[in-house]
């Protein structure tokens, strides 16, 4: 068997698919980096690379090797000194491997491997498995996008497309058609000449024989100066531009910025919304994002004002819905854009407005969306905004979604669970 080798190099002089086959290797290595990472960075520093370190048992080959041979008895140590993965030295060997803390003069080890990630392999860990929920194809709107595809066989074409075996078979007709007549001429006169040929010497007419062969040699001679393969028996695999249905979708993002949230509060709706942001422009191509922040009212604002404006107010959640509803029936109706909501808060709200959230939601923004989210930051027990909350994901179970923030460690296994591929049966 034979196998085919890519060692075509990157712009580092380093092999890629030598480094993919790494990484595919110590993929659970990278992922726990990728997740730590996302705890101690900074909202600026979320979309770079990352140091990964692999500890050296986990680098090792395995390998067959000759025992030493003989009896050995041995009393094995308990669980106080070792964990799962130490490996216990021989009897007879000493030395160190890199790990240890004591002193010796003999004996060498290695240290862990560490190496580097690009940023488009961190984004690639960070969000692999994801995606929006419920996405369907909407009709086509705007500037359209096309696919190639085969769409059957022409008489004209680059010699590129020729079609092989359309274009033998089209020959082959044409030969039959063009000498079928000439064929039964033929046989018929092999048939005459085979009869005349078989009479007796004495009943033989041998001007006939003469005859019959000079019209067979005839016949062959127009037969085979049809050609084999002509011009216009040539076909062309036919391919077209394709209109491609794509899925078009807009993204809510509903963040409460009231005197409710402290510093710490907002800083993890920041991140959450930031890893939002990033694995919608790194996975859908035609994807919108309405960023909206409200205290007591609520604004629609651009990328810049979401994450750093500093205005801050009363709590009425209910505005953040209001402003929603009104954007979706101004600009986005349902049959054409995929519609996805995502809400940070506290939980705190004035007086009865939550009952007034749960009115909204239910009549006016979950017919209409493919997915809502909701994340609570918080500590402390759950409200009412909560409360009111689970009866509409009661109701609609598939598309409404809920969970808690306690610390920044929260931010992104909820991220996670929150927009992880759903297995349909």
């Amino acid at each position: 068997m034979s196998y085919i080798i890519d060692r075509r190099l990157n712009g580092k002089k380093k092999s890629t698919v030598n480094r993919q086959r790494f990484l595919r290797r110590y993929k659970a290595h990278i992922k726990k980096a990728v997740g730590d990472a996302m705890n101690s960075r900074s909202i600026m520093d979320m979309d770079k690379g990352e140091r990964i370190s692999i500890p050296t048992r986990d680098i090792s080959e395995p390998l067959f090797s000759h025992g030493a041979g003989g009896h050995v008895e041995r009393v094995l140590p308990g669980n106080k000194q070792f964990t799962a993965g130490d490996r216990i030295p021989r009897q007879g060997q000493r030395g160190g491997d890199g790990g240890g803390s004591g002193a010796s003069d003999s004996g060498e080890g290695v240290d862990e491997f560490v190496f580097q990630i690009s940023q488009e392999e961190f984004l690639d860990f960070m969000f692999e498995g994801l995606q929006l929920p419920n996405m369907i194809k909407q009709r086509l709107a705007g500037n359209e996008s096309f696919q190639i595809v085969r769409a059957g066989i022409s008489n004209e074409g680059t010699p590129g497309r020729i079609n092989v075996i359309r274009s033998l078979r089209a020959a082959h007709a044409r030969r039959i058609a063009l000498t079928s007549s000439k064929r039964r001429n033929l046989r018929a006169l092999e048939n005459d000449l085979t009869q005349e040929e078989e009479k007796d010497t004495a009943l033989r007419d041998q001007r006939k024989i003469e005859a019959l062969k000079t019209q067979i040699a005839d016949l062959r001679s127009r037969i085979q100066r049809v050609p084999f393969l002509d011009d216009f028996d040539l076909k062309y695999n036919l391919l077209i531009r394709q209109p491609k249905p794509r899925s078009r979708a807009v993204m809510f993002c509903l963040m409460d910025v009231s005197g409710s949230m402290n510093q710490a509060t907002k800083d993890m709706a920041k991140r959450f919304f930031l890893l939002l942001y990033l694995f919608l422009q790194r996975s859908y191509e035609y994807t919108e994002v309405v960023f909206i922040r409200h205290h007591t009212s609520a604004k629609e604002v651009d990328e810049e004002e979401f994450f750093y404006s500093r205005e801050t107010g009363g709590t009425i959640v209910s505005s953040a819905l209001k402003l929603m509803r009104r954007i979706i029936q101004e600009r986005y109706p349902d049959n054409e854009w995929n519609i996805y909501g995502a809400q940070a808060s506290d939980g705190d709200n004035w007086n009865d407005d939550s009952s007034t959230c749960h009115r909204i939601l239910i009549d006016d923004i979950m017919p209409h969306v493919q997915y809502y989210s909701y994340v609570e930051i918080t500590p402390r027990d759950h409200q009412a905004l909560w409360e009111e909350y689970e009866s509409v994901r009661t109701l609609f179970p598939s598309h409404f979604a809920m969970e808690q923030i306690v610390d920044v460690q929260d931010i992104y296994p909820v991220f996670r669970q929150l927009f992880s591929q759903k297995v349909t049966a």
